[in-house]
C-alpha cells in the first residue's frame, strides 16, 4: 500500500474488510483461468480476505497468494489454510515465475507516478505469453475516497497507453459499472494483457 492512511484502513479494518458480504467476479475469474493451462502458477497481488485465491486453488491452479497487509494476509491464511506473504507491490523482485498474474481491484492502490515500474515488475515475474488480469476504479485525477484509501483513478485511455509503452501485448480493456466497498457506484476498467 502506498500511502499510510490506506495501510491503516486495510490493517484496522482487516476482519470486517476480510469477511465482508463479497460476491466473488466469478466471470472473470473463469476467463482469467480458462486462459491458463491447467495447473498453472497464479500470482495473486492484494488477495484482500483471500477469497479469489481459495476459488483459484479449488480449481486445481498453483496460487501464490500476496497482500500488502499483514493483518488481512492473516484473515486470508485462516480461510484458505496456506502462506500468504506480505509485499508490496513495488517489492515484486520475479523472474519468469507465473503464468499469470492476478491483481483484482488492488493496483488501484498504487501511485500513477509508480504504476509504470509495478506494470514492469509484473511483466518481469511473467513467463512469455503470461497474461495478467487488474481491475481500477475509472477516472481522471487520483485522490482518496470517504475511508482515506488512496485511488490513482485511471482512464481506460490512459491505462492502454500505459500498457502499451510498456511492452503488454493483446491487452483488451472493458469498462462496466458496479460498486465497491464504500457502497458507492463505481466504474470499473478491467484490463487483460499477456507479456
Amino acid at each position: 500500500m502506498p500511502l499510510d492512511c490506506t495501510s491503516a484502513f486495510y490493517e484496522e479494518n482487516a476482519e470486517i474488510y476480510g469477511k465482508r458480504a463479497r460476491s466473488l467476479p466469478k466471470q472473470q475469474l473463469d476467463a482469467f483461468l480458462a486462459a491458463l493451462a491447467p495447473g498453472a502458477a497464479v500470482l495473486e497481488l492484494g488477495c484482500g480476505g483471500g477469497q479469489d485465491s481459495a476459488y483459484m486453488l479449488s480449481q486445481g491452479f498453483d496460487v501464490t497468494p500476496t497482500d500488502g497487509s499483514t493483518e488481512l494476509a492473516k484473515q486470508a491464511e485462516a480461510l484458505i489454510g496456506r502462506p500468504v506473504r506480505v509485499m508490496l507491490f513495488q517489492e515484486l523482485d520475479a523472474d519468469s515465475a507465473f503464468d499469470g498474474v492476478w491483481a483484482h481491484a488492488s493496483l488501484l492502490h498504487v501511485p500513477r507516478s509508480e504504476l509504470p515500474d509495478v506494470f514492469a515488475r509484473i511483466r518481469r515475474a511473467l513467463r512469455t505469453g503470461g497474461i495478467i488480469h487488474a481491475t481500477f476504479k475509472a477516472g481522471e485525477a487520483e485522490g482518496h475516497d470517504g475511508f482515506g484509501r488512496y485511488y490513482n483513478y485511471p482512464s481506460a485511455d490512459g491505462l492502454l497507453a500505459l500498457l502499451t509503452k510498456g511492452g503488454w501485448r493483446d491487452i483488451t480493456i472493458e469498462e462496466n459499472d458496479g460498486g465497491g466497498y464504500d457502497g458507492k457506484p463505481t466504474r470499473w476498467i478491467t484490463v487483460m494483457a499477456h507479456r
